[in-house]
């Protein structure tokens, strides 16, 4: 996801934000999280409506604030989009109707 967005020119000054967001889901349990994994989601999803005025202090608000459960979501519908499925496999559709 290397789509440019308006939130872009923020991404060198809240570094230190997403790092820590990171390193605190990593802590947490939920894998190898990269800060761009964080960064992808944030400029996708919590920011898909670009708010002319933004300060740098909510994007760091909204960084921090991150719950896993929604990043995890997120990853998750992701993965699901990358899997190569196909319900015309016969095999495929049985093991999905067990």
């Amino acid at each position: 996801m290397s789509t440019v967005h308006e939130y872009d020119r923020f991404r060198n000054e809240v570094k230190p934000a997403l790092v820590s967001k990171a390193e605190e889901l990593n802590l947490l349990g939920y894998g190898t999280i990269r800060e761009q994994q964080l960064w992808d989601f944030l400029t996708s999803k919590k920011w898909k409506r670009v708010k002319e005025d933004v300060k740098l202090y909510e994007i760091v608000g909204d960084i921090l604030s991150l719950k896993p459960g929604e990043y995890m979501s997120f990853a998750s519908v992701e993965a699901l989009k990358l899997l190569d499925f196909s319900l015309e496999d016969e095999a495929e559709l049985k093991e999905l109707l067990k």
